[in-house]
């Protein structure tokens, strides 16, 4: 497929492929993204644009294409167009009204959910925001066709959607009190959740081979992130019991999944996660005050991860840092993330990164 943003994407495409089928590599996968030569101004992109754009999309869409006009995205970087209507809209699907601020939406409301209620929930097909996600999806994704990507939304995690249904911290509570009504929930919330994939994944495939979501990551097939941001409240034996059955459903029902592993509150959960035989990789986000993807600190949760023959994704990285992650993680199974100032900066860097891969620690 030819992609008019990104004129390098048949080889882009073969890395990736190459990398989700765990072969050996000269180099990790690498995404850098740089102001173009001829457009060192170039306007932003902020992906809140459409949910503040629902009368007018296509002014959202025009907005991206002009961002996508001005940048370069090296190596295995592509256009990718994340339909943003706040992180686990699900809830919105299934009764909680959105609360839209400039960069953020809310879900969560004063009073709990009953579990009768969250139970006998249904999605239903004229759901007002469910409407607004396929024809936003749907309009993104033949509008997109030969340019760019469009991203299934952020569904989000089953329990993180729960705790917008019961209350963040009621939820913890209802761990201890009544494990099996989460249990149950949880279960039900992942049937809704696999059935929203299947129809939006759905639509994007008409137009698109393959997949994508909000990390920008490319999908040979079915993929998607899976998650569970409410996990770092919980126990090892409580992540066990309540979340791992729902996270293992989900990657058993997609081809491909990296795990949104967000935050040293998550780092116990490691040896349990690395145990789902379905789970694809683990995307790690060390949480805002800690140090970033490149620190050392983290190197060895690293080699953990890529001992047990997981994808390590690291997004967010500064280009300077690039290189020690490098030289010391296996480049198989490595995807990084970063971005350069100029497009000459971005392809110096491309240029070392098979070099700094053979002098690997």
């Amino acid at each position: 497929m030819q992609m008019l943003y990104k004129p390098d994407w048949e080889q882009a495409r073969a890395r990736m492929l190459a990398w989700w089928a765990g072969a050996e590599s000269d180099r990790p996968i690498i995404q850098v993204t740089a102001p173009r030569r001829e457009a060192p101004g170039r306007p932003g992109w902020s992906s809140w644009s459409l949910i503040h754009n629902l009368d007018h999309p296509e002014r959202a869409l025009e907005g991206y294409e002009a961002y996508c006009r001005d940048t370069f995205f090296g190596g295995e970087a592509f256009p990718n167009l994340w339909i943003n209507l706040g992180p686990g809209v699900t809830a919105a699907y299934l009764g909680r009204v959105p609360r839209i601020a400039e960069e953020t939406v809310w879900f969560e409301a004063a009073e709990a959910m009953s579990w009768e209620r969250i139970l006998s929930l249904r999605l239903d097909p004229d759901d007002k925001w469910w409407a607004i996600t396929k024809r936003l999806t749907s309009l993104a994704t033949e509008r997109g066709h030969g340019q760019y990507f469009a991203s299934v939304t952020d569904l989000n995690g089953v329990h993180n959607v729960l705790g917008s249904l019961r209350g963040t911290q009621r939820l913890a509570m209802d761990c201890l009190d009544d494990p099996d009504l989460v249990k149950r929930a949880s279960a039900h919330l992942t049937d809704i959740w696999l059935q929203c994939y299947d129809e939006l994944v759905g639509i994007t495939q008409r137009r698109q081979e393959g997949s994508s979501s909000w990390m920008g990551i490319w999908f040979p097939g079915r993929g998607s992130d899976v998650q569970s941001d409410f996990a770092a409240m919980l126990s090892p034996r409580m992540f066990a019991d309540l979340i791992l059955p729902d996270l293992r459903r989900q990657c058993q029902h997609v081809e491909q999944s990296i795990f949104h592993w967000d935050g040293p509150g998550q780092i116990r959960h490691l040896d349990a996660l690395l145990d789902i035989p379905e789970l694809g990789g683990l995307q790690w986000v060390p949480g805002a005050g800690n140090p970033t993807t490149g620190s050392p600190q983290w190197f060895p949760l690293y080699q953990r991860i890529q001992a047990r023959g997981k994808r390590l994704v690291l997004q967010g990285m500064e280009p300077g840092d690039v290189r020690g992650v490098v030289e010391t993680c296996d480049p198989r199974g490595l995807l990084i993330t970063t971005s350069c100032a100029t497009e000459q900066e971005a392809r110096d860097l491309l240029a070392m990164v098979p070099q700094w891969a053979r002098a690997r620690r």
